[in-house]
């Protein structure tokens, strides 16, 4: 049984923000709103949870598309390799928002992501996504969840989410109704942007 927490977006509870660390800490998996869609979580740091995280999307670990969602752009280079200055424009327009933005990986990549030739990096536009990854310490993998409904691509209600992922998850935070959209994927890994997938992130600002 999942442990399930309410949150308000405008100012979420730090008791609660610190009972959500701990169960990532302990290799836990949360569901979490963001800007967009609803994602599913783990520290970056926990080679079970990401495991864990894998087989339940059908992946190989070292194969997967996992977003790393940062805070801000200052521990860019834990992750990234050395960027442009144009590049570094582009993410300082766009971020906190609804992007997620392909760079080229660094060599000091956590252990399952090192053979990466490039991370997409995620700083949404949302305070308990970007509270729970300051407590922590250090990012979170994400991955959006998605729904079997024809004609729903993500499940957007919370209640129902806990329902589907009861068992398979350790908490699931309600933030209110999530969007529907995706984030918008941008390849920044070359220097010049390549569009990926046109979601909710304003293309204008490249």
């Amino acid at each position: 049984m999942a442990d399930y927490i309410r949150l308000y977006e405008e100012n979420p509870n730090p008791k609660d923000i610190n009972r959500i660390v701990d169960v990532l800490k302990k290799g836990g998996l949360i569901i979490y709103p963001t800007d967009t869609v609803y994602g599913l979580g783990c520290d970056i740091t926990n080679t079970k949870a990401l495991e864990r995280i894998a087989k339940i999307k059908g992946v190989k670990l070292e194969k997967s598309n996992f977003s790393f969602v940062c805070k801000d752009l200052s521990n860019l280079s834990d992750y990234v390799k050395q960027i442009d200055t144009t590049t570094f424009k582009i993410l300082k327009r766009a971020l906190p928002g609804a992007y997620t933005f392909i760079l080229p990986g660094a060599k000091t990549l956590p252990n399952p992501f090192k053979k990466r030739k490039t991370v997409g990096i995620r700083v949404p536009d949302n305070n308990i996504a970007i509270d729970i990854v300051k407590a922590l310490g250090n990012p979170i993998v994400s991955t959006s969840i998605h729904d079997e409904d024809a004609v729903l691509e993500y499940t957007t209600d919370p209640e129902l989410i806990l329902e589907k992922w009861d068992k398979l998850v350790d908490l699931v935070i309600d933030g209110g109704y999530g969007g529907n959209e995706p984030s918008s994927i941008v390849d920044l890994s070359s220097g010049t942007p390549v569009v990926l997938r046109e979601g909710k992130g304003d293309l204008g600002i490249l």
